[in-house]
């Protein structure tokens, strides 16, 4: 079934930043941007607007973010919390979907199974927002990349090494990266690359805007003169039961001081939460060159220009404000 954008985007759903165009994501950027720096009054541009908010794992900033953001823009949330009972086990995904979209104008939907967000898109008449996935994480990636066009103006030509698990972070990393032109190395031991099919994708649309998507095992060669290193947990929500086995998979693949002193001065990167010791040092994640806190504040107005660009047509002024 397919649904008309209700919004000022091209697209009715925020799933996959794939679906997104280059000019779409710097939109986005441009408005969270206006929103952030508290240029004009947008404190009823959702007024009587509600969001659903349907939470499979649980979730800080997400939450915290998208319930703030709301209230901001006028709106209201409704949180339902699925953690005791997976989605589709009471009810059907698509019963669901047909009944929250005669009661609130946009939907949230944090899942373990990634057919759960895009069930609700499909059968849903109102926008649908991937809050996270066991695929994909686009909001995350979104306020990822603008904390970078934040610090740096431009990310094209730029080197992002994202070093760990090819996870759902991962794939829309990848996904972002190519579609605004910068390079990304990707390095996890063997069999734990990212999917095939995202990498596919995102190196036909890299071929068009000058960049390149390289996978690698070398966390050495991955870091070596780039301008930004990422890390994210070793073992996922819905993987605890692997921990043990991940972590001396991973070992190798520790962001610490030494690996970041092989970059050309790189900021670091984490969606959190972090365990330091594991994945990231202390000294590396908590210090100076870490913009870890400033992606998290960025979810926030990332997610207000998401949902509002998904819920209204009303023009948002944002002259003057750099994409």
């Amino acid at each position: 079934m397919q649904h008309e954008p209700q919004g000022a985007l091209p697209v009715k759903d925020l799933v996959s930043v794939a679906h997104l165009e280059s000019d779409d994501i710097r939109k986005i950027f441009a408005t969270a941007r206006t929103f952030k720096a508290g240029r004009g009054d947008h404190s009823r541009l959702l007024r009587g607007k509600r969001l659903g908010m349907i939470f499979e794992k649980e979730s800080l900033r997400t939450r915290f973010t998208f319930e703030i953001g709301i209230q901001d823009l006028g709106g209201s949330a409704v949180f339902l919390d699925h953690r005791d009972a997976r989605l589709g086990s009471r009810e059907s995904v698509m019963d669901m979907a047909k009944n929250l979209e005669r009661w609130v104008d946009c939907i949230v939907a944090r899942t373990y199974k990634h057919k759960a967000v895009t069930d609700f898109a499909k059968h849903a008449n109102v926008p649908v927002i991937n809050g996270l996935s066991d695929f994909l994480h686009p909001c995350q990636a979104l306020a990822d990349f603008m904390t970078l066009t934040e610090k740096w103006g431009d990310v094209r030509g730029k080197t992002l090494a994202f070093v760990g698990d090819g996870n759902n972070t991962c794939h829309s990393l990848i996904h972002t990266a190519a579609k605004l032109g910068a390079n990304i190395r990707v390095c996890t031991p063997e069999s734990y690359e990212p999917n095939s099919k995202v990498v596919r994708e995102a190196e036909t649309e890299a071929s068009k805007n000058g960049c390149e998507v390289v996978i690698l095992n070398d966390p050495r060669e991955a870091v070596d003169g780039v301008d930004a290193v990422y890390t994210d947990v070793w073992a996922s929500m819905g993987q605890e039961d692997e921990r043990e086995e991940r972590a001396a998979i991973f070992a190798d693949y520790k962001v610490d001081e030494e690996l970041m002193g092989l970059t050309a001065g790189a900021v670091f990167m984490h969606c959190l939460p972090a365990h330091r010791g594991h994945e990231v040092t202390a000294a590396v994640i908590d210090g100076p060159n870490s913009i870890v806190f400033d992606i998290a504040e960025n979810r926030l107005h990332v997610q207000k220009a998401v949902m509002a660009l998904l819920m209204t047509k009303t023009p948002i002024d944002t002259t003057g404000v750099t994409a």
